[in-house]
C-alpha cells in the first residue's frame, strides 16, 4: 500500500498549505463549522493527523494486539459520543493545545513533520504501531495512514467552511480510499441496503447514510 503513504503526505501538505492562508489566521479566534470547536482548535486536530505520525514511526513495536481498520472503529470512543462527553471534550482541548502558539507556529510544526515522514516513510514497514490515546491496541501502519488520511480529508473540508475557502481538492486516488473507507464504516452503521439505496434510489432512499 504505498499509494496510501503518498497519499497520506500529499493530503498533510495540501492541509499545511490550508492552515498558511490568510483567512485561518484572521478568523483564528472564531468558532469553526463544528460546533463548540472553534477554528484554532480545529486547526489542531487537523494538523494532530500528521504530527502524531512521526513518533510512532520509530517507536518500538507494541505488544498490544493488531486489529483491522474496521475493528478500531468498533472500540474509538468518540462515535456516537455526545457534545459534553469526556473524549468529545478532550478531543477539542487537545486541538486547542496542538495550536496554542498560533496558525504559522502550527504550520511550521506541520511541514517539520511532513518532511520527516518523507525521509522516513518509504523504509518503515508496514508493521504494528499505536496512538497511546486510543487504547490496548494497534493498526498496522498502512491502515493508520489511512485513517489519518480520512481525518484530513474531512477536516480540511472542516477548516475550510469555516474560514470562508473553497475545499482543497485531493489527489484521485486519495479520495478514493476516503470514500471507500468512509462506505464500509456507513455500511457498518446503516447496513448494506440503507447504503445501495442512497446511491442508486433516491426515491428509496433513507435520510441519512453518515458513516458516523
Amino acid at each position: 500500500m504505498a499509494a496510501i503513504r503518498d497519499d497520506f503526505l500529499a493530503v498533510g501538505a495540501s492541509a499545511a498549505q490550508l492552515l498558511r492562508d490568510p483567512a485561518v489566521a484572521e478568523a483564528w479566534s472564531n468558532p469553526s463549522a463544528l460546533e463548540e470547536f472553534g477554528v484554532s482548535g480545529l486547526a489542531g486536530h487537523l494538523a494532530y493527523q500528521v504530527l502524531a505520525i512521526p513518533e510512532i514511526v520509530v517507536a518500538p513495536i507494541p505488544t498490544e494486539p493488531t486489529i483491522s481498520v474496521l475493528d478500531h472503529y468498533d472500540r474509538v470512543e468518540w462515535i456516537d459520543a455526545g457534545l459534553d462527553d469526556e473524549i468529545s471534550v478532550r478531543i477539542r482541548s487537545g486541538g486547542d493545545l496542538v495550536a496554542a502558539d498560533g496558525p504559522e507556529a502550527l504550520a511550521d510544526r506541520l511541514d517539520a513533520a511532513l518532511e520527516q515522514l518523507r525521509a522516513d516513510l518509504p523504509s518503515v514497514a508496514d508493521r504494528p504501531v499505536r496512538i497511546s490515546l486510543w487504547g490496548p491496541w494497534s493498526l498496522m501502519l498502512d491502515d493508520m495512514l489511512l485513517t489519518r488520511l480520512m481525518e484530513l480529508a474531512v477536516h480540511s473540508d472542516d477548516l475550510a467552511v469555516s474560514v470562508g475557502l473553497p475545499t482543497p481538492e485531493l489527489p484521485p486516488s486519495a479520495v478514493e480510499s476516503v470514500v471507500g473507507l468512509l462506505t464500509r464504516l456507513s455500511v457498518r452503521r446503516h447496513g448494506a441496503t440503507a447504503v445501495l439505496r442512497t446511491l442508486a434510489r433516491a426515491e428509496r432512499a433513507p435520510r441519512t447514510i453518515t458513516a458516523f
